[in-house]
């Protein structure tokens, strides 16, 4: 059983909707928290979840003295390239998706709180950067996910209204973006539980159990439905 529902566009996010790159992620945080020996646990080092790195890390300032945001975030991108870093993958589906989407003519962004460097690298591995009509990432706006600004501005740069698009995120911070930029929300449990992503209109495993239908319409199983 399955619910259907018309689009005119579709808008990812990257890390942990397109590609399984939240555990490098993780050890990353961890070992910044680490080599400053600040205390940490896994809470906190989800709170990084869906944000801009730079976001999180002026807010943890205090657990930082005489560091800057900016000296923490380029220490922590720096450990990208150790030895033994967990490798990225695609999420299982995701390329498949955008091929669907894109083979069925519509128009699609991705919204990410990456860098551009970051994210274009990632798009390039998974194969799919050419068929994105748009990437917004934390440089292109003011202000990060939860607020909306990245939504938004997908939803007006491809031309299609926020209502008339579905967001795709793994992250409270940007089902919350999603939602208050107006469009459909799925919700992916690639890094969270799916009560976390309780305010998303559908909540999928993956992105196998999503299927492009004709109208166009996006397919989802009935049970994912948030109703």
């Amino acid at each position: 059983m399955a619910v259907e529902i018309p689009l005119r566009a579709a808008v990812f996010d990257l890390d942990g909707t397109l590609i399984d790159s939240e555990p490098r992620n993780r050890v990353m945080w961890r070992k910044l928290f680490a080599s400053h020996g600040v205390p940490h646990d896994e809470a906190l080092i989800a709170s990084f979840a869906g944000r801009r790195g730079l976001e999180v890390l002026t807010d943890l300032l205090h657990l930082f003295p005489g560091r800057t945001a900016e000296e923490l975030f380029e220490e922590a991108v720096s450990y990208e390239s150790l030895p033994g870093m967990p490798p990225p993958a695609p999420v299982a589906g995701a390329v498949e998706l955008v091929r669907s989407l894109a083979g069925a003519g519509l128009p699609l962004a991705v919204v990410t709180s990456g860098q551009r460097g970051y994210a274009e690298g990632l798009l390039d591995f998974l194969g799919i950067r050419d068929l994105l009509d748009i990437v917004l990432t934390a440089g292109d706006v003011a202000t990060g996910k939860p607020h909306p600004e990245g939504y938004l501005a997908a939803a007006r740069d491809l031309g299609v209204p926020p209502g008339e698009a579905i967001g795709f995120e793994d992250a409270p911070a940007g089902v919350a973006a999603v939602k208050a930029a107006g469009m459909t929300c799925v919700g992916i449990t690639t890094t969270q539980p799916a009560a976390a992503l309780a305010a998303a209109d559908h909540v999928v495993a993956d992105l196998e159990r999503v299927n492009v239908a004709p109208g166009p319409a996006l397919r989802v199983p009935a049970a994912g439905a948030r109703t």
